[in-house]
């Protein structure tokens, strides 16, 4: 289990719009990730170090945005404006958080703009729009090689997470301690004064450290 990447719903303005603010701030810029058909999403991602990636992520005006948890969880996000969705855990074998849920995993793709077809399973979308501290579970099916870290800058890193919300809940929802995705990430826990979830992240840039 690890840290896979970081969802941010795109605002009011639009998905390129939003990313050319934050890649602005960033020094740094998002590439078109493509589309998701079985969520109704589309996306912009910016690859880190470390295999892990910030992705952007705009709904579409689709039949699947209304029916599928992801299409649901981003249109209510950027309904208020927009901002971080979520954190998201990538394991090997999502048949035992499957087992532990009591649930399926739904089957995701996303078709890049050359064409490829990345295909993984998630899970726990309906966990985090409940409690919005709670990641979700991946498991890609593509190649290592495809992943959408591949090619990242290695001077562009996550280095802290601000989450308001209770390890010990967040721990019980992975199954496991809450350190292990986040080894590599320091995690500054904030007590929920109001909605809990990310607060912040804060990224290591050529330019210094960067909080979004």
């Amino acid at each position: 289990m690890r840290l896979d990447h970081l969802s941010f719903a795109a605002g009011p303005d639009g998905l390129a719009s939003t990313a050319q603010r934050l890649g602005g701030l960033l020094g740094k810029e998002f590439v078109d990730g493509g589309v998701h058909p079985r969520f109704g999403t589309r996306n912009m991602i910016l690859p880190l170090a470390g295999d892990t990636y910030l992705e952007i992520v705009e709904v579409l005006d689709h039949p699947a945005s209304d029916k599928a948890p992801f299409g649901q969880a981003v249109r209510a996000r950027s309904a208020l404006g927009g901002g971080w969705l979520g954190w998201v855990v990538a394991v090997k074998d999502i048949s035992v958080v499957e087992s532990r849920l009591g649930r399926e995993a739904a089957i995701g793709s996303r078709h890049r703009p050359d064409g490829e077809a990345l295909r993984w399973k998630q899970i726990g979308v309906s966990g985090l729009m409940a409690d919005p501290q709670l990641p979700f579970f991946i498991e890609w099916e593509s190649p290592a090689e495809m992943h959408p870290s591949t090619g990242a800058d290695d001077s562009f890193s996550l280095a802290c997470l601000e989450i308001a919300g209770d390890p010990q809940r967040v721990s019980e929802w992975l199954g496991e301690s809450v350190e292990s995705p986040l080894e590599d990430v320091k995690v500054e826990w904030v007590a929920p004064n109001g909605t809990p979830g990310i607060l912040a992240a804060q990224f290591q840039t050529p330019n210094g450290l960067v909080r979004l």
